[in-house]
Order: C-alpha cells, then structure tokens, then sequence
C-alpha cells in the first residue's frame, strides 16, 4: 500500500479497479478503507460494475506483469496457497493494461470528493473490517 501511494504521489498513474459486487462484505469495506488513502495520494479507483472479478492484475511501466487470485496479504500467501504469475514480457504487460482499459467503461471511478462524503455507517464499517483484516 505504501509503495502505491508513493508511486501516485510521485505522479505516477496508478488505477486500481476493485469488484462492485463482492463475496464477502467486511473484505469489501476494509478494501474501501484502504481506497481512500490511495485516493488521498492521488490514485484513480474504479468499481466494476458488470459482475465480480477475482482475478488480480498490474502492469509495471508497460513492461512487467502480474496476474493471478492472491491478494498480497499473508493469509493469501500462507492460509489460502493462492498464486500469482509475474511475467516480464513487453506484449503480455499491453495485453493486460488494454483489457484493464476496455473495463474502465464498465466500472464507476471513485472521486476523493465523493469518498469524503460517504455514510458516516459506511465509515464505520470500514473502520471495523478495516481492524479485522488481518484475519479476512
């Protein structure tokens, strides 16, 4: 999360599109918690509306890819034995970063104004899965 926000801060342009519909509530509002300090540092969050997404993916400077269902969390890589492929292959970064795009339309992008001006029961939420997390 740190390296991210850095890397917004820095101007680089960092997106990240999380699921509208999740498969657990409290994982959802834990990720909305950490989506606002990525906006606060000037990320682009998407919310994709056209059904779930498991699947994770990122694109480094158009070079390097990752693609795979961990979620970089320990209870991804000691509980749940989920993988990620990295790939350091020019073609296949572009072939995830253009299916990342053709799915922007398909999502709502968050606005740190619109973030601000959330529930204060949906702060909350956030705020206890938030706390939880670490066994989610």
């Amino acid at each position: 999360m740190d390296a991210l926000k850095i890397a917004a801060m820095s101007g680089v342009d960092v997106r990240v599109m999380i699921p509208d519909k999740p498969d657990h509530m409290f994982v959802y509002w834990a990720t909305l918690s950490h989506a606002g300090e990525l906006l606060k540092a000037g990320a682009k969050i998407y919310v994709y509306e056209n059904g779930f997404i498991h699947a994770k993916s990122l694109v480094v400077d158009d070079t390097t890819a990752s693609v795979g269902t961990a979620n970089i969390d320990p209870r991804s890589f000691k509980l749940n034995f989920e993988v990620n492929a990295f790939l350091y292959d020019e073609k296949t970064a572009e072939e995830l970063r253009d299916a990342f795009e053709k799915d922007i339309p398909l999502a709502r992008e968050i606005t740190w104004e619109e973030y601000k001006k959330r529930p204060k029961i949906i702060q909350l939420k956030e705020s206890v899965s938030r706390l939880i997390s670490p066994v989610l």
